[in-house]
């Protein structure tokens, strides 16, 4: 093989291979020139639902919608060629029946050119798992704190503490059991990540769990600094862009007052510049 040929994406075997390998890669984006700069340093890229509050300005994932999903994954679609892309089933759109999950996964898929669903719930959800992928609809599955059930769970809380442990178990087991190649764990103790992760054959992608799980993901926006609305604990900030961004912004706000902005190498003159003779 060629040492230049392009790195193909991953699929969602792929990702299931490497249990136990190299650590997983993977964050958010809702963009294509986010995506472009993920491109291949990502092993898959996720489209999530996030993007409400991330982009949209609300308060929750609740009130995200198929054509917002669909958007966004086209938009982040367009900026990838060697990383897999994932997206998120909205609220309300799985959690009927199978089959509204399947004409549902089945329209992310066709529409958006994703390598895979994500959804949220453990056992509760693995029938519906089951039934996706014995329909060539490959699902990562998402577990611990899950955000469209926050109003059932109480809030953003920590998930998996005590008792719960052993339900946060049995809901690994089955979703892992029911075909999902990969599941997400959020907000779940270190220890418990770690016994999940050791328990059972898919790997875990953690975000607030273990840096024993398979892989990680973090939402974009979070690590560049760029939403500043809140900092979850398990967030680190790889860099302070919306800072950067905020300062940028006042000093064009300070120019064009002053009139400094444009300069003259800015404009135009009233004709155009002569050709030098070569």
């Amino acid at each position: 093989m060629s040492a230049t040929a392009r790195k193909t994406a991953p699929m969602p075997q792929d990702i299931k291979a490497r249990k136990g390998g190299t650590p997983i890669v993977s964050l958010t984006a809702y963009t294509t020139p986010m995506a472009q700069l993920m491109d291949g340093v990502c092993d898959f890229v996720l489209v999530g639902d996030s993007v409400g509050m991330v982009l949209h300005g609300l308060s929750s994932t609740l009130d995200v919608t198929m054509e917002m999903m669909i958007l966004h994954g086209q938009a982040v679609r367009r900026g990838l060629n060697s990383s897999m892309l994932v997206i998120d089933m909205p609220f309300g759109s799985y959690e009927e029946s199978p089959e509204q999950a399947f004409r549902n996964a089945a329209r992310l898929m066709s529409e958006t050119g994703a390598g895979a669903v994500k959804l949220e719930g453990g056992s509760t959800m693995a029938q519906t798992i089951e039934f996706l992928t014995k329909r060539g609809i490959p699902v990562m599955a998402h577990i611990g704190l899950t955000p469209q059930s926050i109003h059932t769970l109480g809030g953003y809380k920590v998930q998996g503490r005590g008792p719960a442990a052993d339900q946060m178990m049995v809901d690994a087991k089955a979703v892992a059991a029911a075909g999902a190649f990969a599941v997400v764990l959020e907000k779940v103790p270190e220890t418990l990540a770690d016994r999940i992760t050791q328990a059972i054959d898919i790997p875990t992608i953690g975000i607030g769990a273990s840096a024993s799980c398979d892989g990680q993901i973090l939402v974009v926006d979070d690590m560049l600094g760029l939403f500043t609305a809140f900092k979850a604990k398990f967030v680190k900030r790889y860099s302070h862009l919306g800072d950067d961004a905020k300062s940028a912004i006042d000093t064009y706000a300070r120019e064009v007052q002053a009139r400094t902005f444009p300069a003259p190498e800015h404009v135009f003159a009233d004709e155009a510049p002569k050709q030098k003779a070569p």
